[in-house]
């Protein structure tokens, strides 16, 4: 596969923490949204943010890395050469709904002719015409997105320039802010335009760290960085079974019933004899499939 998308989040672990504040991070790497045979979802645990996490991780590969516009993964994009770094259609449109929402609540009659409604409408043009071509093959979406929506873009881009040298809206306000951020993630926004397997954002990678948050709530930290890394190895056991039609209770039965069967006298195993394990395998048993619908 040569798109993957990758996301992270801030996970508190105590005895691996500086401070009570100090912020360890659970990241997340998933096969593109595109790829129907075989997803898979990897967490990861690391001590930090900074683009030495990614780039070690991405170091031996080949193709688009789909994220937000952080600027450890721009890094990523120029420490290695045979990686490009898409951005999310998501997150650049963020600033310009929180203004709209803003606005709404203090003069919902000036919504509609404002610069940050008006970028909505034409980031959502984008959406709409790109749902249109998810079921197309690869090579059809790519055409049909340069035919279609790259006219489309560059337009928004020459639209949002404007706006900037016009001085239209104040640079500080989340309606500048958000035209700033368009103006300098410009390259990265465009890769979905040369690839049809790259998915206009990153909502794909965001759902399995929204999975991670949605537990977090509830255990609230781990103590150890062998455990986070532990829960890191179970989501994406989990995770992963999810993407492949399994239903994980029933998975992890299997693996775990299989695995101490397949050690040696020393406890270790032949990761070539675990080919029928793997959630795509067709030899797992039925138990461990959802039912068809």
């Amino acid at each position: 596969m040569h798109v993957t998308q990758s996301d992270e989040t801030p996970t508190q672990v105590i005895k691996d923490s500086n401070h009570p504040n100090s912020k360890c991070y659970m990241w997340v790497h998933r096969s593109g949204e595109f790829y129907q045979e075989r997803p898979v979802v990897i967490y990861e645990y690391q001590k930090g943010r900074d683009h030495q996490k990614p780039l070690g991780f991405y170091r031996d590969y080949k193709g688009i890395l789909v994220t937000d516009g952080l600027q450890q993964y721009h890094l990523v994009d120029k420490k290695l050469p045979d990686v490009t770094n898409a951005n999310c259609w998501a997150h650049a449109r963020r600033d310009f709904a929180d203004a709209v929402k803003a606005m709404d609540k203090k003069d919902p009659s000036a919504v509609h002719s404002s610069v940050a409604y008006t970028a909505l409408q034409k980031i959502g043009g984008f959406y709409t015409a790109d749902t249109e071509l998810k079921k197309l093959s690869s090579e059809e979406r790519l055409q049909k997105r340069q035919e279609i929506i790259q006219p489309m873009v560059e337009d928004f881009f020459a639209w949002v320039k404007e706006q900037l040298s016009q001085c239209t809206v104040p640079p500080k306000s989340k309606t500048g802010q958000g035209l700033q951020y368009l103006v300098n993630q410009e390259l990265y926004l465009k890769v979905f335009l040369t690839d049809g397997d790259v998915p206009i954002d990153n909502s794909a990678s965001e759902r399995f760290i929204r999975t991670f948050c949605i537990g977090k709530k509830n255990w609230m930290f781990h103590n150890t960085a062998n455990g986070a890394s532990a829960s890191a190895m179970v989501y994406s056991i989990s995770e992963t079974a999810k993407l492949n039609s399994l239903r994980p209770y029933y998975y992890f039965r299997h693996i775990l019933t299989e695995l101490p069967k397949r050690c040696d006298v020393n406890g270790k195993i032949n990761p070539a004899e675990l080919d029928d394990l793997m959630p795509w395998s067709e030899e797992l048993p039925d138990e461990c499939r959802k039912p068809r619908r």
